[in-house]
């Protein structure tokens, strides 16, 4: 009888740990404009390199190139910078807000903001989006006011929401930004359900569900692709691989799989993977993605490859498990530097002008930050009223409810 090695257990280790030299070897970036365009109604698997492959636009010189290139106007871009411009300082003012004691909790964006504001410029009003707690591009690219968000962040006595959600997981159905869930990866399929029952409906809405790259090791994630690719949902699946989910690297959750968007190719669902810092492949691949839904060609589901700079929430310190420079050596760059050079060279936007609209923009979202405040903020000022405890979850409320609002005094 043969006799075999004792088995052993494979735990996957990241690169690099924290005093050691950032490692992004593994990072394999395609020249800028050399992945192909496929026409939108392409067979899925006429495409499986794209879901191994990422697709640029923006070269190192801030040039625009390749066959994803020229979907936005100098005057769009313009404005999407702003958007990344002000969803950054928006986050440096409720960092320091919470520092402050104003709020119990914050997550910032920085160096993902291209991935949520440009893709929300491919989408229609009416479109549904199903975000996790990184997404606030979204609102800010839609003008959804700051104060409101503020709001939300400090549960004030305006919070659209009442103080029943955690800061920073905002709603509007207005905008198309479903409730965000803490309990990740229920989005994905909350986006697939929504999908199918607009199509059900004959509808001309489409989903957008948001999704990590530590979260699809969820089951939520397995199913949704299931479900968005045996009923071909006209919805978009987006995974925001940020490298690190809060302090485990993505090799765990990735697993064999060599790349997330490689996930799609075992479900017959076309898979792209994007540059998370590039503005314009961004756009340009949620376009391509919105226009299939639209089309009644099914799901497309797409990898954003980008870096989380700063700390996962106010409640972690990266420091503990990842080297401090790493950031810094991240190869793709900043989204908001590369698209201010892309436009400096178009000959459409300066140095001198660039720090002008970083003054305005700061005014405007201090002045948002004033007005909030009036309101009140989590220890001084106006609250929401505790009869909001017992409203909002019932059609009609059951005499047991009612009995505990009456002894709560209302």
């Amino acid at each position: 009888m043969t006799e075999f090695a004792q088995l052993s257990l494979h735990v996957p280790e990241p690169a690099v740990r924290p005093g050691g030299q950032p490692d992004f070897s593994n990072v394999k970036i395609a020249k800028a404009g050399a992945v192909p365009r496929p026409e939108v109604d392409v067979a899925p698997e006429d495409i499986r390199e794209l879901a191994y492959s990422i697709i640029r636009v923006l070269n190192r010189d801030g040039e625009a190139v390749g066959p994803w290139s020229g979907m936005l106007s100098d005057d769009e871009l313009l404005i999407g910078l702003r958007h990344m411009m002000k969803l950054r300082a928006f986050d440096a003012r409720m960092l320091m807000a919470q520092r402050q004691g104003k709020t119990s909790f914050y997550m910032q964006h920085l160096g993902e903001e291209a991935v949520s504001c440009a893709f929300r410029k491919a989408l229609r009003k009416g479109d549904m989006n199903f975000p996790t707690y990184r997404q606030a591009g979204l609102l800010i690219a839609d003008d959804y006011p700051m104060v409101e968000m503020m709001n939300q962040i400090y549960s004030n006595e305006s919070d659209p929401l009442h103080g029943r959600q955690l800061p920073i997981m905002y709603s509007s159905k207005d905008h198309g930004f479903f409730t965000i869930s803490g309990n990740l990866a229920t989005q994905y399929v909350q986006a697939v359900g929504w999908a199918m029952a607009s199509a059900i409906k004959n509808d001309s809405k489409i989903a957008a569900g948001w999704i990590g790259d530590g979260s699809t090791a969820e089951s939520d994630f397995h199913s949704a692709l299931v479900f968005a690719s045996t009923y071909k949902a006209p919805v978009i699946l987006n995974i925001v691989n940020n490298q690190w989910a809060i302090s485990t690297f993505q090799g765990i959750a990735r697993g064999g799989s060599g790349t997330f968007a490689a996930r799609g190719l075992g479900f017959g669902i076309p898979a792209l993977r994007v540059d998370g810092n590039d503005y314009l492949a961004v756009y340009a691949v949620a376009c391509w993605a919105a226009e299939r839904a639209r089309r009644n060609l099914g799901p497309t589901l797409i990898e954003y490859v980008t870096y989380r700079v700063g700390a996962h929430s106010t409640s972690d310190d990266p420091s503990a498990y990842r080297p401090k420079t790493e950031s810094e050596a991240w190869p793709l760059g900043d989204p908001v530097l590369r698209l201010k050079k892309h436009l400096i060279i178009r000959g459409v936007w300066s140095e001198e002008r660039h720090l002008q609209a970083e003054a305005e923009i700061i005014d405007e979202v201090i002045e948002a930050q004033r007005k909030a405040e009036q309101h009140g903020t989590l220890h001084a000022g106006g609250r929401p009223s505790v009869r909001d405890i017992f409203e909002g979850v019932y059609a009609e409320m059951p005499p047991h409810i009612r009995r505990q609002r009456q002894k709560a005094g209302y």
